[in-house]
């Protein structure tokens, strides 16, 4: 899926997801969504050279959520439908919506992501993107 698909799908959607779960009482604002190649690229500033290595890196997320800068990112390479991206738009929009200091507060118990209570709330909500679609 080319970059400027996602992008208005995302243009599409993210409206309806705003409205439809409201304000973070964390935050004072809405987040933004951004779009990067991949989280080394978005981290180290380098220009995309035309290869995907990052593939074979074992983390390299689909999507992630800034707390600090209040906002959605995703890599857009990895967004393959329609449904993918809501799912992952609701997913990162319900970490909005949760207490920073309880999500580190939960890995500080001994939680891993694959059973951190958060991330299990944000993929279980993923189940409403027909709402959005």
């Amino acid at each position: 899926m080319t970059k400027n698909k996602v992008l208005n799908i995302i243009n599409e959607v993210y409206p309806k997801i705003k409205k439809y779960y409201g304000y973070s009482n964390y935050h004072n604002c809405f987040p933004d969504v951004d779009l990067h190649h991949n989280i080394y690229i978005r981290l180290t500033g380098e220009k995309f050279d035309g290869k995907f290595y990052s593939e074979e890196v074992e983390c390299n997320p689909d999507a992630e959520f800034d707390r600090q800068d209040n906002t959605i990112i995703l890599y857009w390479p990895k967004m393959k439908s329609k449904k993918l991206i809501i799912q992952t738009l609701i997913h990162e929009y319900q970490h909005y919506l949760q207490s920073p200091l309880w999500m580190k507060r939960y890995y500080s118990m001994g939680y891993e992501y694959q059973n951190h209570p958060y991330e299990l709330a944000a993929t279980k909500e993923e189940k409403n993107w027909k709402i959005f679609a």
